[in-house]
C-alpha cells in the first residue's frame, strides 16, 4: 500500500518554502501613513486639511525668504532690486547687525568686551549645568559676575573686588553662624555684605574710573540683544537664591520672618512687572542715598529679580509641600540640624520637584526682558522700535526685523526648554 500511495503523488516538497515579502500596505511609508495620517475619515480629513495649511503658508513664505536681498543699503535700493517680486529686505540686518547686538551707543571698538564677556559665561555656567564637571571650575564661576561686569561696563576694577569681597564676607558670616541659627547666618551674612559695600564705596576714590585699564562705558550705552542676555541671565541668577529664601522663610515658624516673606511674595505677584519697571526708573532711587547714583541697568536688576523670586518662590513652595512628612523626619532622626536638613535631604528632591516651574519662570524673565524697551532702555524690540524704524532708510521694515528677534529668542528659549528636560531625564532617578 506504501509503494503504491508514494508513487501515486508527482511531487512531495522536502524543503522549506523561503519566507515571502509582507504586502505592500504592511511595511514601510505605507504602513506608517495608513496608521499615522489616514487611519480612519477624521484623522484623513484632519492631514488634509494640515497638508493644505502647511502647503499655503510655505507657498506664501518660500519665495519671500528665497528672494531675499542682503546687499543694499536701504529700503528703496532693496525695492529696486526686486523690481516688484516677492522678496524679504533681509538687508537691514547686515546693515544695522551692530546695533541689533550692542545698542547704538556702545562703542564700536569695545565690541570684543561683551563678546568675551559673552564666551566666558559658557565656561562659568558650564558646570553649574553639567554636574560631572570637575567642582573646582565653581571658582571661576563665583569669580565670573564680577570679571563680567568689570569687562562689560570698564571702569575701575575696584568697584567688582568690593562687590566680591562683600559676597565673601556674607558667605563667610553665613557659614559661621548659620550652623547655629539659619535666620542669625542669614540676616548676619546679608548686614555684613552691605556693611563691606558701603566702607568699600567710601574708599574707592572719586575718579578712579578716569584712568582705568578698560574704557568706562555708561551701562545705558549697552543695548540690542546683548542687554537682553545680561539682564535675562543676571535676574535669573540671582532670583533663584533669593526664591529659595523666601520660599524658606514663608514656612518658618518664626511668625515675623514668615509674615514679611508672604506680604513682599503676594505684593509682588500683584503687580505688573511694567509698573515696577516705572518704579525703577523714576522712584527706586529715592530709597537710596541722595549722594549716591545708582545706574539704572542695577535698579532694573533689582526689580526684575525681585519679580520672579517671588514666583520662583511660589514654585518652590510647592515643591517643598510635595515631599512626605517623612523625609523631615528622617532628617531629624539623622540628629541634622535645619541648615544639613535643607541642603543634604529637602532642598534636592524639592528642586528636583521644581525644575519644570522654574525653568518656566526662567523663560518668562527673559523674554520679559524686552519690557525694559518703555523706560527708553534700548534692548533688542527697543532698537527696532526706535531707532531703526525711525531712520528714513528702513522706516516700514517690520516682518524682516521682528522675525530676526522672535528667531532670537526661540533660539535661546528653546535651548533653556531642552536642557531643564534633559536635567530631568538626569535626575529621574526614583523611576529606574
Amino acid at each position: 500500500m506504501s509503494d503504491t500511495h508514494a508513487h501515486s503523488i508527482a511531487f512531495v516538497r522536502d524543503t522549506e518554502i523561503p519566507p515571502s515579502p509582507p504586502p505592500a500596505g504592511e511595511t514601510g511609508a505605507v504602513k506608517w501613513l495608513r496608521e499615522n495620517l489616514f487611519s480612519n475619515a477624521v484623522n484623513s480629513a484632519l492631514t488634509i486639511a494640515s497638508l493644505l495649511v502647511i502647503y499655503i503658508l510655505l507657498s506664501k513664505t518660500l519665495p519671500w525668504l528665497l528672494n531675499g536681498v542682503w546687499t543694499t543699503s536701504s529700503l528703496a535700493e532693496c525695492r529696486e532690486v526686486l523690481q516688484g517680486k516677492t522678496g524679504a529686505c533681509f538687508s537691514v540686518l547686515t546693515e544695522r547687525w551692530n546695533q541689533l547686538l550692542y545698542g547704538f551707543k556702545y562703542p564700536s571698538d569695545q565690541y570684543w568686551r561683551p563678546n568675551l564677556a559673552l564666551v566666558l559665561l559658557l565656561f562659568a555656567i558650564a558646570p553649574v549645568l553639567f554636574f560631572d564637571l570637575p567642582r573646582k571650575l565653581l571658582a571661576f564661576t563665583a569669580v565670573y559676575p564680577f570679571l563680567a561686569f568689570w569687562l562689560i561696563w570698564g571702569g575701575t576694577i575696584l568697584a567688582p573686588i568690593v562687590a566680591l569681597v562683600g559676597f565673601a564676607a556674607g558667605a563667610f558670616v553665613f557659614q559661621t553662624y548659620g550652623k547655629s541659627s539659619f535666620a542669625v547666618g542669614f540676616f548676619g551674612a546679608i548686614a555684613a555684605a552691605f556693611a563691606v559695600w558701603i566702607i568699600g564705596g567710601i574708599l574707592i576714590p572719586e575718579g578712579a574710573s578716569d584712568n582705568a585699564m578698560l574704557q568706562a562705558v555708561p551701562s545705558r550705552d549697552l543695548g540690542g540683544f546683548m542687554l537682553n542676555l545680561m539682564l535675562g541671565v543676571t535676574c535669573v541668577s540671582l532670583s533663584l537664591p533669593l526664591g529659595i529664601a523666601l520660599a524658606l522663610g514663608r514656612q518658618s515658624d518664626m511668625p515675623l520672618i514668615k509674615w514679611m516673606c508672604v506680604v513682599f511674595i503676594e505684593f509682588v505677584r500683584g503687580v505688573p512687572l511694567i509698573t515696577l519697571l516705572f518704579v525703577a526708573s523714576v522712584m527706586l532711587a529715592y530709597f537710596f542715598p541722595p549722594e549716591s547714583t545708582v545706574d539704572l541697568f542695577l535698579r532694573v536688576v533689582i526689580m526684575i529679580t525681585m519679580f520672579s523670586a517671588a514666583y520662583i518662590a511660589e514654585v518652590i513652595r510647592g515643591g517643598l509641600a510635595a515631599l512626605p512628612k517623612g523625609q523631615y523626619e528622617a532628617a531629624d532622626s539623622l540628629g541634622l540640624d535645619y541648615p544639613q536638613a535643607m541642603r543634604l535631604i529637602i532642598l534636592p528632591q524639592a528642586l528636583k520637584i521644581s525644575i519644570p516651574g522654574i525653568v518656566n519662570v526662567a523663560v518668562g524673565l527673559f523674554k520679559d526682558t524686552t519690557l525694559v524697551s518703555v523706560i527708553s532702555m534700548f534692548d533688542l524690540v527697543g532698537m527696532i522700535r526706535g531707532p531703526i524704524l525711525a531712520s528714513t532708510e528702513w522706516n516700514g521694515v517690520y516682518w524682516e526685523l521682528l522675525g530676526f528677534a522672535a528667531l532670537l529668542f526661540f533660539v535661546v528659549c528653546y535651548g533653556i526648554s531642552q536642557y531643564s528636560q534633559w536635567l530631568e531625564r538626569r535626575l529621574a532617578t526614583d523611576h529606574r
